[in-house]
């Protein structure tokens, strides 16, 4: 058993938004065993004096793809695994040195990427991956140009393609199953247009009522839930209405339809950042000239959607979505979101709401005795002021990951 106190602590508190001071956290075989004033550690315990620093919980992450090498997901499709993979270990160890030691992959990775970092393999966040998200033919995870004749789609056999395409609601069950066989945690489907793909537009709909139905029952009869990539209130509705848990992106929300989400105590993971990145590189590096014209159109409501869905009480998660060379911008979402709601309600989503939609309520995203032990121990204030988890982590001196350091430059 390995045991670490993190001494004179000022504990962020992400349940109350306060600064518990003069604290200590004993950390045992992996979690937090005690949170309190004068906790004693047993011989070779590793010691640390967290003095004027802040120790909050590891942040949460909801929607990332971790294989997005190339803003061109259709070449990254087209990859040999291996080149995938490797292409993915900067991005994962980048996403932990920001202080995300959780992150949900919306599409692309699979049980095994996840299981590589569990057990140590690769350095990166802990993944809970959805294998490939669903799309109809000529979907959002439907790459293939137009053509006279269209080759059979070979989404569902690379890993670098983000999805698969399936249709028919019997087809949609067998790949429910078959994807919670592979290994993935939650299913993610395509319920509207996107920007990222080359034939669908923005407003269209994923999917048919019956098919949305039958992959919701599917996820269900597995004990887990789908996160449906959607932008439009007819899209969004209509994927609450049919069973979806989590809407991704969300830019074009309105009330109504924000209400019926806080109605049926639906999650919204919006992604403001990943349009900042689109918009200043995308063109540089590869972004298809179809996808760079549809960025206006969700890009300018992105922060109204934010304001609209806190108004309604929809409960968001922190969700980055970026591709390629914008990986690195990932904490200014922190920063985006924070200008509209403020420091605190941000926190709480890149933690306790980002756990919630993990269904991993006391076990990340606090620090509790019992939880996981994810720490960061900050340079500053982030209640007061969100700039100390900006960057590439570098004001966050130490990380800690199911109890074990990764970062520690104390």
């Amino acid at each position: 058993m390995t045991t670490l106190l993190i001494d004179n602590c000022r504990v962020l508190d992400v349940h109350a938004l306060t600064l518990r001071t003069g604290l200590s956290v004993l950390v045992q075989d992996g979690r937090i065993a005690a949170v309190g004033e004068n906790l004693a550690a047993g011989d070779g315990a590793t010691r640390i004096d967290a003095r004027g620093m802040t120790l909050m919980p590891g942040m949460i992450d909801c929607h990332v793809h971790v294989v997005a090498s190339s803003f061109n997901l259709g070449t990254v499709a087209k990859m040999p695994n291996v080149f995938t993979m490797l292409r993915s270990l900067p991005i994962l160890q980048g996403m932990l040195g920001r202080g995300f030691t959780s992150v949900r992959d919306a599409g692309g990775a699979d049980w095994s990427l996840a299981e590589a970092v569990r057990t140590g393999l690769v350095q990166g966040p802990r993944i809970f991956p959805s294998g490939k998200a669903l799309s109809q033919t000529g979907g959002h995870a439907d790459f293939r140009q137009r053509n006279d004749d269209l080759d059979v789609c070979s989404c569902a056999y690379k890993l670098g393609n983000i999805g698969r395409v399936v249709d028919g609601v019997d087809a949609c069950r067998l790949a429910v199953r078959e994807e919670m066989l592979k290994g993935a945690t939650q299913i993610k489907v395509m319920a509207s247009g996107g920007v990222a793909s080359p034939n669908d537009p923005i407003q269209n709909l994923g999917y048919s009522e019956a098919e949305l139905r039958a992959i919701v029952e599917e996820a269900d009869n597995a004990s887990t839930y789908v996160m449906a990539h959607a932008y439009t209130p007819r899209a969004i509705a209509r994927a609450v209405r049919c069973g979806v848990r989590t809407i991704e992106h969300g830019n074009l929300v309105d009330a109504p339809t924000a209400e019926l989400m806080a109605e049926r105590r639906a999650f919204m993971v919006p992604t403001l950042v990943t349009y900042e990145g689109l918009a200043s590189e995308g063109e540089r590096y590869g972004l298809p000239a179809v996808s760079i014209a549809k960025i206006d159109t969700v890009r300018g409501q992105g922060k109204k959607a934010i304001e609209i869905l806190a108004r309604a009480g929809v409960k968001m998660g922190l969700g980055s979505d970026l591709l390629a060379e914008t990986h690195y911008l990932q904490s200014d979402e922190l920063r985006l979101r924070a200008e509209i709601l403020g420091n605190g309600p941000v926190l709480q989503q890149a933690t306790l709401i980002g756990a919630e939609i993990l269904n991993q309520q006391g076990q990340l995203g606090e620090i509790t005795a019992g939880a996981i032990a994810d720490l960061l121990l900050v340079d500053g204030d982030p209640l007061a002021d969100i700039s100390c988890l900006l960057g590439q982590g570098e004001r966050i001196r130490a990380i800690v990951k199911d109890g074990a350091f990764v970062k520690n430059t104390l």
